[in-house]
């Protein structure tokens, strides 16, 4: 199967968004995280570095994160890792994230909460 563009990703994410727009908050799922299933966590990484970098940094920019697995073993009693995933615990969760997808995407300047 050939792979989707980004572009073509984002707009479904938004779709997706949009359409659990008025659901209870038990029946939203997140769709955000289909953006980052294409990408490898090295991958996000390296391109957070670039954003961060600049002609004016005289130096090599690396983004080094924890890996999923390793955080979880390091905290074995506290899995609350949405902030490095997107995978948020709870209904309440999901909708804010859509919704600040969806805030994005309109080019709003507002709160998901």
């Amino acid at each position: 199967m050939k792979e989707k563009k980004l572009y073509d990703i984002v707009e479904e994410v938004y779709k997706n968004c949009k359409a659990q727009e008025h659901l209870k908050d038990q029946q939203i799922t997140n769709s955000v995280t289909a953006i980052y299933k294409p990408f490898k966590p090295q991958e996000i990484s390296d391109k957070i570095a670039e954003m961060l970098s600049s002609a004016e940094i005289n130096a090599e920019v690396k983004i080094i994160f924890q890996s999923i697995e390793n955080l979880h073993a390091a905290c074995p009693k506290n899995l609350g890792d949405w902030y490095f995933t997107g995978d948020y615990p709870t209904a309440g969760g999901n909708r804010v994230v859509n919704k600040a997808f969806m805030n994005f995407y309109e080019g709003k300047d507002a709160r998901a909460y």
